[in-house]
């Protein structure tokens, strides 16, 4: 099917089981740099959330529904599977942008085709007469309506480059950059979690006084659940400490999950906490957790070296740095195992912010932050006597302290990129 400007059509009359096909990009523009998006939109046409957005910096989305390809004879392209894609997402935009100098006028010819395997079942054909100064384009539109999905050859141009789009379907700019930026910690609870955005407006000023606002890295987050810890659970303080940690978590992780584990004499890894099932976390993946020892699945006395060998074996292949919350009330007696772990993990891309609530007797954790023969300085330590003691503000300053320091010499001595 040769499909004219604003034609539709339904998916499933073109590929026969609707669901995984191929999109096809050939642009023919001599001196033109253009750069290749498509974007993932919500019913309300918004980038809601970023990872949506399929371009050379992020070639596949976190569900697989959308991946960069190049089809034979194609200048780029991309995989789309609607089975995977999320129900937020209702909307797929295949966008080109120049980068750099130029006009979409200068196109000597150029299309975009819906592939079948190697059939070619519609294609959509333009020029540069089609345009004029346009600096971006959206090419074609695959849509839901009514739970079917159709297309639609859109041909429409923009006078902005990539940073116009990004700006169009919602999302945000670096300032002084056309390079899409990370949709704000803000704007993400407020759409997904909007309970949590006084925590995360707190969060971002922390961030942004120790200057980690463009940092990257995996976050995880280590729960005491020893018999000593019951009041913590049963006054609701552990849920309030998944609340304040997840904005961190959403900042920092690529895919917005706060990994989480639990542990007294045994350790259990949690399915990650996320802005769409933290409220009553606690309670429903956890529900044994400050009632009775013998429903604990865990035990009921605290050894953390298993924990901190959990967290390591997790971590310590991965590309991007990790920040590990570790929290606990006190009764720490496995000093010489603990110290042994943190140095030999100070080697690994993991930083340790030891929290201890509530308790006493912390042992080694209130000396590791100056614990000799180790590769960097890897963890910091503080301690409170209730988590409602210190604003919401001065945790995440408290939380945010030791890490930006342990980033600069972990880079310097090659331990993270």
């Amino acid at each position: 099917m040769n499909l004219s400007r604003g034609q539709r059509a339904k998916i499933a009359d073109l590929i026969p089981n609707g669901q995984t096909f191929m999109v096809g990009v050939t642009v023919n523009a001599p001196g033109l740099v253009i750069d290749f998006a498509c974007f993932g939109l919500d019913s309300q046409g918004k980038l809601s959330d970023e990872r949506y957005m399929t371009f050379f910096n992020q070639p596949m989305t976190p569900c697989g529904g959308v991946g960069s390809v190049t089809p034979p004879g194609d200048t780029t392209g991309f995989s789309i599977d609607l089975g995977r894609l999320p129900a937020t997402i209702e909307r797929l935009t295949i966008t080109a942008a120049i980068d750099g100098a130029g006009t979409m006028s200068a196109i000597q010819s150029g299309y975009v085709r819906l592939l079948d395997g190697s059939r070619e079942a519609a294609r959509f054909s333009f020029t540069g007469a089609d345009f004029a100064e346009e600096r971006a384009l959206m090419l074609l539109e695959i849509y839901r309506k009514d739970g079917i999905w159709r297309l639609c050859a859109l041909g429409q141009g923009f006078n902005g480059g990539l940073a116009a789009l990004v700006r169009h379907f919602g999302g945000e700019v670096a300032a002084g950059d056309e390079a899409p930026a990370k949709l704000s910690l803000e704007k993400k609870v407020e759409l997904h979690a909007p309970q949590l955005l006084s925590l995360a407006k707190k969060a971002s000023i922390s961030l942004e006084k120790k200057r980690l606002t463009h940092v990257m890295a995996r976050v995880g987050l280590v729960l005491d659940a020893s018999g000593s810890m019951t009041a913590q659970y049963r006054k609701g303080r552990v849920q309030e400490l998944v609340d304040r940690i997840l904005p961190l978590a959403v900042h920092f992780d690529d895919d917005g999950e706060l990994d989480c584990w639990i542990f007294a004499d045994r350790c259990m890894e949690l399915p990650a906490a996320t802005l769409s099932n933290v409220n009553g976390y606690i309670a429903r993946e956890a529900p044994w957790a400050g009632k009775y020892f013998s429903s604990s699945p865990i035990g009921g006395v605290n050894d953390e070296p298993v924990a901190i060998n959990d967290v390591i074996r997790k971590y310590r292949d991965t590309r991007i740095p990790a920040y590990v919350i570790f929290i606990s009330d006190g009764g720490v007696h496995k000093n010489r195992e603990i110290e042994a772990l943190i140095r030999e993990a100070s080697k690994l891309p993991i930083f340790w912010q030891f929290v201890g609530i509530g308790g006493r007797n912390y042992g080694i954790l209130e000396k590791l932050d100056t614990l000799s023969r180790r590769f960097v300085d890897n963890c910091n330590f503080f301690a409170l006597d209730d988590l409602h003691d210190i604003s919401e503000s001065e945790l995440y300053d408290r939380l945010l302290n030791e890490f930006p320091l342990w980033l600069e010499q972990a880079r310097r001595k090659g331990i993270v990129a």
